[in-house]
């Protein structure tokens, strides 16, 4: 069996080839059939693996409480892509950003420059890319606060970091669980044990 059925394509199903530099962020917009979620990382696409229902609670729990608390000049994101350079556009799973970001009804991504917080919730298949390689993407691009949330117990695990400026890169500022109390970007506390809570 062809990987094209495998994946419930017909068998000409030609798969993007990228061309000579990689692909740019722009590209994402473009190229037809791609998954949903893919990212750009590297000028190379990331397809999303099927997500766990741990991932999907830890994000629906952050997405809510933060909407719920978030002041006026912030709004908050879902899976929606941050250009940070020409050659990579993730996806965050979360993000928060300034109110008066410049995004219209139809734009896709976001400006790093427009993010305050990007939340990446890890999986199986993300481990590597959000402990070590977003971070430092997000951090170099200007994102003043990353939080990579872990599963441990069945409950999430959130570690906190904030940007040094001077450096551009992270600083860590503590490792939360069972509740997530901060004062910065905004006044935040969440009561992390509710991701059981069915809504």
């Amino acid at each position: 069996m062809s990987a094209a059925r495998e994946y419930g394509l017909d068998e000409d199903y030609e798969w993007p080839r990228p061309p000579a530099g990689g692909w740019t962020a722009d590209d994402l917009d473009r190229l037809p059939n791609l998954p949903p979620h893919t990212e750009l990382i590297d000028g190379s696409l990331v397809f999303v693996s099927p997500q766990t229902s741990f991932h999907m609670r830890t994000i629906r729990l952050l997405d809510l409480a933060l909407l719920d608390q978030v002041p006026g000049k912030f709004d908050v994101f879902r899976e929606f892509t941050v250009t940070l350079n020409r050659q990579n556009r993730p996806e965050p799973d979360v993000v928060v950003v300034r109110a008066d970001a410049d995004t219209g009804p139809k734009d896709t991504r976001l400006l790093p420059e427009d993010v305050v917080l990007a939340v990446e919730v890890v999986s199986e298949d993300s481990v590597a890319r959000d402990r070590e390689v977003k971070p430092r993407k997000y951090a170099g691009a200007g994102i003043p606060h990353y939080w990579r949330v872990e599963e441990e117990q069945g409950l999430p695990v959130v570690y906190v970091y904030e940007l040094d400026s001077v450096t551009r890169s992270y600083i860590p500022n503590g490792v939360y669980r069972n509740r997530l109390k901060l004062a910065v970007p905004f006044d935040i506390d969440i009561d992390l044990t509710a991701v059981d809570r069915r809504r």
